[in-house]
Parts: structure tokens; sequence; C-alpha cells
């Protein structure tokens, strides 16, 4: 909203850095681009608002905050030096997914990817 209308009116033939519009169809376009940026200053008070929040009274996150299924949340936040105590068991591409549902699922343990094994798909 803030520099898509400065594209267009610039196509039109509008120099760059002029304070005064000399047609008037570009003056309603400028009105919308200021809208625009008035918009973004808003939003950066929102952010800036949200951040020193958070730092204030944020809960701090756990391990895995997201529950990500990848390796990288497997171990602690923020990791030890040596990352895991030792190798992770990895039979799919969601390891800390299988660790976390391997006794809820059939077949656990067994790899089903289909993109992987497409014969068992």
């Amino acid at each position: 909203m803030t520099f898509f209308f400065q594209f267009l009116v610039g196509l039109d033939g509008m120099p760059r850095r002029i304070a005064d519009y000399p047609i008037d169809r570009w003056t309603s376009a400028n009105q919308v681009s200021t809208v625009g940026s008035y918009l973004m200053a808003v939003s950066i008070l929102v952010f800036l608002w949200n951040f020193w929040r958070s730092v204030r009274r944020g809960e701090a996150a756990g391990d895995d905050p997201w529950e990500g299924n990848s390796l990288e949340w497997a171990t602690t936040s923020p990791p030890p030096h040596h990352n895991f105590h030792a190798l992770p068991d990895i039979r799919s591409e969601r390891p800390v997914f299988d660790v976390r549902h391997g006794a809820e699922r059939p077949g656990a343990g067994a790899d089903t990817d289909p993109e992987t094994h497409p014969d068992r798909g």
C-alpha cells in the first residue's frame, strides 16, 4: 500500500522528490501511499510494544515449545557442547515425532514413508 502506488505514479511519469503534484490524478495515489506509511508506523509501534512487554513479562520458552519434529528439537535449549549424550535413533524424517508418539502409533519404528519407500505406500 505504501510503495506500490508510488511505483504506479512513477510509471505514469511523476519524477522523484517533488514536493507537489502537477497532475491531480497523482494526488489520490499519494494519499493512499501516505495512509499505508501511517499503517506501517503503527505496526512498528505495536511490534516495539510487544517486544518490550515480552522482555519484561514474557515467560521463558522450554526446550521444545512448538513440538517440532526434526532432530534439533530433541536436545535441550541451549544445547550442550556435544549436542547429544547418545546417538538418537533415527527411523524416519521425523525422529522427535517418532520418539514422542512411538508407543501410540501402530508399527512404531517402521519406516512407512511413501516417498522414501514407494512400494510400501
